[in-house]
């Protein structure tokens, strides 16, 4: 049988895509179409609307901060929104930096991104495991998304999919799809930040999600203790979750 498209292209959206296929616990494969990952959905086109609603997508999850939500807004009839924000740390210290003199160079942008991603998974914890809660509490299918759907949406999706039982190897293949197909903006360069540092913001590497999960392993008590502490996931919620997302 031929699966279903992972990405789905919209005019407004160019990283929007469905986890559905992955193969997690006993091999059970991911249910297609209950489970997508995005950039944000401010610019959706009235094509991108219908075909959201044709897909059944009832739930938005945003893990854009507060001014970002604020600058980009999108009201999609039939379309619950919950935020769960998470401000774009990377971008204050950036700014930060600049002011200080200092010129951003591929380094010092690789450097703030594995702050980044240890911030993350640490300080953002709870915003992921009130997410969690969520997927519990309603299996109807969802989107969740922060502006690229890169950074702060990779490591929900990569929480989501280790809790499923998903291989790490192909949980990196996900987070990296990202390179394959977000669009990054046409946007203003006030500080002249050398076109190097800004391929490594608007960009994943594998060295970024491996951050994560390093922090994870070492800091943070290994992943199965982070799972049942930090997300909330007990034994009994880890099979609802199975139960809901990972076909019989």
């Amino acid at each position: 049988m031929t699966e279903p498209e992972r990405r789905l292209p919209l005019d407004g959206a160019t990283n929007f895509r469905d986890l559905g296929g992955y193969r997690g616990i006993d091999q059970r494969p991911l249910r297609w179409r209950r489970l997508f990952r995005s950039d944000h959905l401010a610019h959706l086109s009235d094509a991108d609307r219908r075909a959201l609603a044709q897909l059944g997508v009832r739930r938005a999850f945003d893990f854009r901060g507060v001014q970002e939500r604020a600058a980009a807004t999108y009201d999609l009839p039939g379309l619950q929104q919950h935020s769960l924000a998470i401000e774009p740390s990377v971008a204050q210290r950036m700014t930060d930096l600049v002011r200080s003199g200092v010129v951003l160079d591929e380094a010092h942008m690789t450097e703030l991104m594995h702050e980044l991603y240890v911030h993350l998974v640490d300080a953002n914890a709870d915003r992921y495991a009130e997410w969690f809660d969520h997927l519990l509490a309603d299996d109807s299918p969802l989107v969740f998304h922060c502006t690229a759907g890169k950074d702060r949406t990779g490591i929900a999706a990569a929480l989501l999919l280790a809790a499923l039982g998903v291989p790490r190897p192909v949980i990196e293949q996900d987070f990296l799809l990202s390179n394959q197909h977000y669009r990054r903006p046409q946007i203003a360069n006030p500080n002249a930040i050398p076109e190097e540092a800004l391929a490594v913001l608007w960009g994943v590497r594998p060295s970024f999600l491996q951050t994560s999960l390093d922090a994870i392993e070492t800091r943070l008590g290994g992943l199965e203790h982070y799972l049942g502490t930090r997300m909330k996931l007990t034994p009994a919620a880890r099979e609802r979750l199975a139960a809901s997302y990972l076909e019989a």
